[in-house]
């Protein structure tokens, strides 16, 4: 007969008092059942599936802060550097505005995108953002610019975006040219055509 091993012995101190579970009660007790929800939790839950889902990506996660004096600037594949001149140096009307002064960041998450995704519905090309700048990195103006560097990018919409001259509101304002909605390709197409006869 084999000597007990060493492994076995010290299995068995450790497992003590353990007792294998009965055939009648063969799950570990869960603890007390949970209730229904409550009616915060219900109207979180409502809340959570009104809105679109996957279209409101913006987060305010892992953002690089921007140096406070360095202008914002981003642009598609395809815009031309004449285009990007012109929207830099006001050359295009405001035909819509966001002031995002002095509100919470999140307030500024949520107004975003709805006003971004309605001027873009509306045929609008050219909008302004008023969001101020701070002289410090990490000063709440100056979050809320990085974050916009990074939100506006994120949207399908925009097709370009660079702070404003000083005339127009210097780094506390942005410039956002939006794409063409095909509605508003198809109207020039059309124009187009009946110019050519």
């Amino acid at each position: 007969m084999s000597q007990p091993n060493r492994n076995d012995e010290d299995f068995q101190a450790l497992m003590g008092d353990v007792r294998p579970l009965t055939k009648r009660a063969h799950r570990a007790d869960p603890g007390r059942r949970r209730g229904a929800p409550s009616e915060a939790q219900l109207a979180r839950r409502e809340s959570a599936a009104a809105e679109t889902p996957g279209r409101d990506l913006l987060s305010t996660d892992f953002i690089d802060l921007m140096p406070p004096f360095d202008p914002l600037y981003f642009h598609r594949d395809g815009i031309q550097t004449g285009v990007m001149d012109r929207l830099r140096h006001g050359g295009y009307p405001v035909q819509a505005s966001l002031h995002l002064l002095r509100r919470p960041l999140e307030e500024c998450r949520r107004l975003l995108a709805p006003f971004i995704r309605e001027a873009y519905a509306h045929d609008l090309r050219s909008v302004m953002i008023i969001h101020g700048r701070g002289r410090e990195i990490d000063s709440p103006a100056n979050v809320l610019r990085s974050c916009l560097a990074k939100w506006l990018q994120s949207l399908d919409e925009v097709q370009a975006f660079a702070s404003a001259s000083q005339a127009d509101g210097g780094l506390g304002a942005t410039w956002v040219m939006l794409r063409k909605s095909e509605r508003a390709k198809a109207n020039n197409r059309e124009r187009q055509q009946k110019r050519r006869g």
